[in-house]
């Protein structure tokens, strides 16, 4: 483990622009359950089909049932470690942005800012109106639908609210995934933490990225389906892991700038 701590030291300091790619395991720590461990609350609550959700107000009802009582599992949930870890990174410059698969907005809460942030699935801190696309805070949907029991509406247009997440045979948001592309196609090294890589089309990020001459270090409990291409692997957790990710401060050369990676992008 020492020859690998020192590897991964290695690989960050001497790269320019690292790319952070996160999944459910960075906020283990922080108190948010994974999906695929033993026992994860997820099971007792899974998410509900998009098509389900649009076809049937009895499964909307059943979805925002699930979505409070996974919220309150983890309402008091803060950064951890490797969240404040990665934001140190971004900090310095030595991070150009997070690519993440989580929709706890730890990443936001740690201090980085949401422009160097890339939500692949959305995120399940606020709700949105499908029809409009109006924004509404959950702390004014809650008190509705729990008076009710009903899925709240719109009150602008009287359209579907739905949390801002992506469900299962929901399509993958355009904008998030050229952003998540286009950094993939620029960093020199993407750093992996705590995603299995079994979601797609999400974990063709990474591979992306390899086969645009970057290094590939997956850090995760478990082994990945992407281990055997990826130049360090390290099998444990991020919590004691995220020392030696940084702060660095020497950087070779200028941080690359957001503009020559999202040019012709509209930012988050």
């Amino acid at each position: 483990m020492d020859l690998k701590i020192a590897a991964l030291q290695d690989l960050v300091l001497r790269s320019r622009c690292v790319v952070a790619f996160t999944g459910a395991g960075i906020s283990t720590e922080s108190g948010v359950p994974d999906f695929r461990s033993p026992g994860s609350p997820w099971m007792r609550n899974k998410p509900i089909a998009f098509e389900a959700f649009l076809k049937s107000g009895e499964a909307r009802n059943e979805a925002w049932r699930r979505k409070f009582a996974m919220d309150d599992l983890y309402r008091d949930a803060q950064p951890n470690r490797g969240h404040r870890a990665l934001a140190s990174m971004v900090a310095t410059g030595k991070m150009t942005a997070v690519v993440t698969q989580n929709i706890d907005g730890l990443h936001q809460a740690s201090g980085i800012p949401d422009d160097r942030i890339v939500e692949l699935h959305g995120n399940g801190t606020y709700a949105r109106c499908l029809s409009c696309g109006e924004r509404h805070e959950l702390d004014e949907v809650r008190p509705i639908f729990e008076a009710t029991g009903e899925a709240p509406l719109c009150a602008l247009c009287g359209g579907i609210v739905k949390p801002a997440t992506i469900s299962f045979g929901q399509a993958m948001p355009e904008e998030p995934m050229r952003r998540a592309q286009a950094l993939a196609r620029t960093c020199d090294l993407m750093l992996v933490l705590g995603s299995s890589l079994v979601v797609y089309p999400a974990a063709a990020i990474p591979v992306l990225a390899k086969g645009h001459g970057a290094r590939l270090v997956i850090v995760n409990r478990e082994p990945t389906g992407l281990d055997a291409i990826a130049d360090l692997v390290i099998n444990g957790e991020i919590g004691p892991i995220s020392p030696f990710l940084g702060p660095h401060r020497e950087c070779r050369g200028d941080p690359v700038p957001l503009s020559s990676i999202f040019s012709g992008f509209p930012r988050a």
